[in-house]
């Protein structure tokens, strides 16, 4: 009895100990993050508008779908309390009307105001949206959201490295990164560091870096100049993970900018972030300074040519599928989609005229006329409608299309309703409304074979992986639309003087740091 009553004294004796230490040292509660952002590329150079219902916002739980690594058992998903908000991703486009970033901003604020408080906030945009009557879109939502949360919570920015970042952008970010791939095959994977840096720097306790350095570096090239596959954009972003594996530096991010919207914050820019205040500033002065030493080398990443030249060169060579870019209307840049001057020189060669000529795949234009003619006739029936040209007619008019309906496809969240319509030798795609066509199922779904056609001609820039995977041959044609490549025939009267490539340099600019303080 004497021996248990001991036993029992100690036990109990250890369990006050714990007690008292646990008490002394409560278990860190995890912090509380908010997800929202809105994101589009906006071209100012497009007659398009883009209205609240094409950023297809999702509320919630729904959110989640976005973020691989946010999965109910991920380790991220598990080191946070997440509140997913709002988030809405619309196809790149023209300028974004002021009723629906009001509208979708107001909701998200209001949102953000409900489920209060947070330690952190995961801010998704893109970077280049441009607003009816708004300088810098997503500083003002950034600023909008300071004022709900205050300067003391965490906001970390993920962009896609064609935005946009303004100082105004910079300084009310804690954490900001971008994209350091075009094609963007690492745009989880920077979404995921965006998070990643923030729930580190919350459960460590470490908070908000020390220093961040802003570089504007004048200069506003195409994306399909500055693609990493192709020197020099590949070793000028390949400086960045050496960059941020330095002592004292969280991230290094290069943001070449979007070029086909006229403000003065459309430029490339640097931003680093981090705690040693020489290194942070070095690294984004360095960083700055290679990529203004190697502005004169950026390229197109593929030849280029006039479109007869483009269809000239697909129709002799004997490498299928070949295929040519229709860059100047290109949706995936924030052309309108339904430029009709590429389908109408299509149409008009004598090669394509009998349906034994090379097989050509078109893809795409919007023509909700002739698709509500194929939905009436059907499969195999024969339709006459315009298409293309109903918002872009700057350079041809509406494509008087004849021919039998191939296939019929409905329930794509971009298109809604798509058909094929077989003339002469060509395959044309019309959409109800625009959509890129980036996938190899996005063809054989319709019934289409990429890989069997001798041509393939889409309305896109640089390829993205699929379709550069599939190519036997490739070419960019330069054809006229609100995203036309060749800058110097568009017409700038706002951006930042001077300006590589409209303007000479006698000597470098001076490329200095500008170092933001933390909000406090």
């Amino acid at each position: 009895m004497k021996k248990l009553a001991a036993s029992s004294i100690i036990i109990l004796l250890m369990a006050n100990i714990v007690f008292a230490q646990s008490s002394n040292n409560p278990q860190k509660k995890n912090p509380r993050i908010a997800i929202l952002g809105l994101a589009i590329e906006s071209s100012t150079f497009s007659p398009a508008l883009t209205n609240e219902e094409d950023f297809h916002a999702s509320i919630g739980m729904d959110i989640f779908k976005f973020y691989p690594f946010l999965q109910t058992d991920s380790i991220l998903r598990n080191q946070a309390n997440w509140i997913p908000l709002l988030y809405g991703h619309a196809l790149p486009g023209g300028v974004v009307t002021k009723e629906a970033y009001n509208s979708l901003v107001n909701k998200s604020i209001a949102m953000l105001k409900k489920n209060m408080p947070y330690d952190g906030i995961f801010f998704d945009i893109h970077g280049a949206m441009s607003v009816q009557g708004m300088e810098d879109p997503e500083a003002d939502f950034i600023k909008k959201i300071r004022a709900v949360v205050g300067n003391n919570v965490l906001i970390s920015t993920s962009m896609d490295l064609h935005g946009n970042v303004s100082i105004d952008l910079a300084k009310n970010s804690d954490f900001i990164t971008c994209y350091r791939m075009a094609p963007h095959e690492d745009e989880i994977d920077t979404k995921r560091r965006a998070v990643s840096n923030l729930v580190s720097r919350l459960n460590n306790g470490k908070g908000k870096p020390l220093y961040k350095a802003w570089v504007n570096v004048p200069i506003l090239l195409p994306g399909e100049k500055t693609s990493t596959r192709i020197e020099p954009g590949k070793s000028l972003y390949a400086k960045l993970v050496p960059a941020t594996s330095q002592e004292g530096i969280i991230d290094a991010a290069i943001w070449i900018g979007y070029a086909w919207a006229d403000a003065p914050r459309n430029h490339a820019a640097v931003v680093v972030t981090g705690d040693d205040q020489q290194k942070v500033s070095a690294t984004a002065e360095a960083l700055a300074k290679s990529f203004w030493e190697v502005r004169n080398d950026f390229v197109f990443v593929a030849p280029t040519a006039s479109l007869e030249e483009s269809l000239n060169l697909a129709i002799a060579s004997k490498k299928q599928p070949y295929l040519i870019s229709d860059m100047g209307d290109n949706p995936t840049a924030g052309g309108a989609g339904d430029v009709s001057w590429t389908l109408k020189k299509i149409l008009e060669r004598k090669e394509f005229k009998s349906a034994n000529g090379p097989s050509v795949i078109y893809a795409s234009i919007p023509g909700p006329l002739l698709v509500k003619e194929a939905i009436k006739v059907g499969v195999g029936g024969k339709v006459s409608a315009l298409v293309g040209a109903a918002i872009d007619h700057r350079y041809a008019p509406p494509v008087l299309l004849t021919g039998v309906v191939e296939s019929i496809y409905k329930g794509d969240l971009h298109a809604e309703v798509e058909v094929v319509v077989k003339v002469g030798s060509v395959h044309v795609i019309v959409t109800q409304k625009r959509k890129p066509y980036h996938l190899e199922s996005d063809y054989t779904r319709l019934g289409l074979n990429p890989r069997k056609s001798a041509i393939v001609i889409v309305k896109i820039g640089y390829l993205v992986p699929e379709l550069y995977d599939l190519r036997a041959d490739w070419i960019m044609a330069t054809t006229p639309g609100g995203v036309d490549q060749d800058l110097k025939r568009l017409p700038y009267k706002r951006i930042q003087k001077p300006m590589f490539p409209f303007d000479a340099f006698p000597k470098a600019p001076p490329l200095k740091a500008v170092m933001i303080a933390p909000l406090n």
